[in-house]
């Protein structure tokens, strides 16, 4: 096992390598010159020269991605050209909040996903199975500004139980932070909750079918111990990498949700950078979140070897 490990964790180096070449390369192709919308509407020449020497973008695009690279070993992700804050702090500042939210939004996306997908499997062809699949096509299609602004006006506006919009840092109110996170992180994991329930009831079906299953119930074990010691084990391998994906994708912000509830996390980060051709953040944003992913995945073979134990002799 931790031959597979470190085998996994070397593989990581080129990977991060190229991503961080693909972040660079791609965010040359943003159109505007950041050092003419640093200089505002007089656009002074001798302004925008000092402008590009300062942030090295006077240099060939090799020597500002040696540069870049060369803080980012060190944890120096640059310096923010609008705000002029080091961007290692905003992820500081911003990845608590996301972290948070992504974290709520899976909890409520597994619990629901997995245990319906399950129901559906075992109750095949009943009701609970046609009822839960209604219930997977409607998260899944439901936009997530809609359903938003519908959970706003019903439990803020109309019963007045939940804060429209806002954050609160769990430190200073856990309650509070709570209240406030709640609604974005139904409304994140609702759709996720559909896409793990479809995977979860086709890998059990795939379980149920298996040899194993039948031999299994030969012997007289009951049908509790069999599925959930026998089926759940295997059929909920590839829903670990599908979770670990999608926990990765609400990491890397969640942009309308954030906007509607006014969660002040990576979704708006990168959006007012991008705009303000901030790209140092826009940088540093994408390779924390990509590498994030990367790990993410590290975690989910991890995952495999510990639900599987058959896999640890590969």
């Amino acid at each position: 096992m931790l031959t597979l490990f470190g085998r996994r964790l070397l593989q990581l180096i080129p990977t991060v390598f190229f991503v961080s070449v693909i972040i660079f390369l791609l965010q040359q192709l943003l159109p505007g010159d950041p050092a003419t919308v640093m200089a505002g509407e007089e656009n002074d020449p001798e302004v925008i020269a000092q402008i590009r020497r300062q942030y090295r973008l006077d240099l060939p695009l090799p020597l500002q991605y040696l540069y870049w690279m060369g803080g980012v070993l060190t944890g120096d992700l640059g310096e923010s050209m609008r705000l002029k804050v080091s961007v290692s702090e905003l992820v500081l500042q911003k990845l608590p909040v996301t972290l948070q939210l992504a974290s709520m939004a899976i909890v409520i996306a597994v619990v629901i996903g997995v245990t319906a997908g399950v129901i559906s499997a075992v109750k095949r062809d009943t009701w609970w199975d046609y009822g839960v699949n209604v219930l997977s096509l409607w998260g899944i299609s439901t936009p997530n500004f809609w359903l938003g602004i519908m959970l706003i006006l019903l439990f803020s506006v109309q019963l007045g139980w939940l804060p429209a919009s806002g954050y609160v840092s769990p430190f200073e109110d856990f309650w509070g932070s709570i209240s406030t996170t709640i609604m974005p992180a139904f409304v994140l994991g609702n759709a996720i909750a559909g896409i793990l329930m479809r995977h979860t009831r086709a890998s059990m079906l795939e379980a149920l079918e298996s040899d194993y299953v039948r031999t299994a119930r030969a012997k007289g074990q009951s049908e509790t111990r069999i599925i959930v010691k026998h089926v759940m084990r295997n059929a909920l391998t590839p829903v670990i990498t599908l979770g670990a994906l999608e926990f990765g994708t609400l990491l890397s912000g969640a942009v309308l949700t954030e906007q509607i509830f006014t969660i002040p996390g990576f979704g708006k980060l990168i959006v007012d950078a991008v705009f303000n051709r901030d790209y140092a953040v826009v940088q540093g944003v994408v390779l924390v979140t990509a590498t994030t992913y990367i790990l993410l995945n590290l975690l989910a073979d991890i995952g495999y070897i510990l639900i599987n134990p058959r896999l640890r002799s590969g």
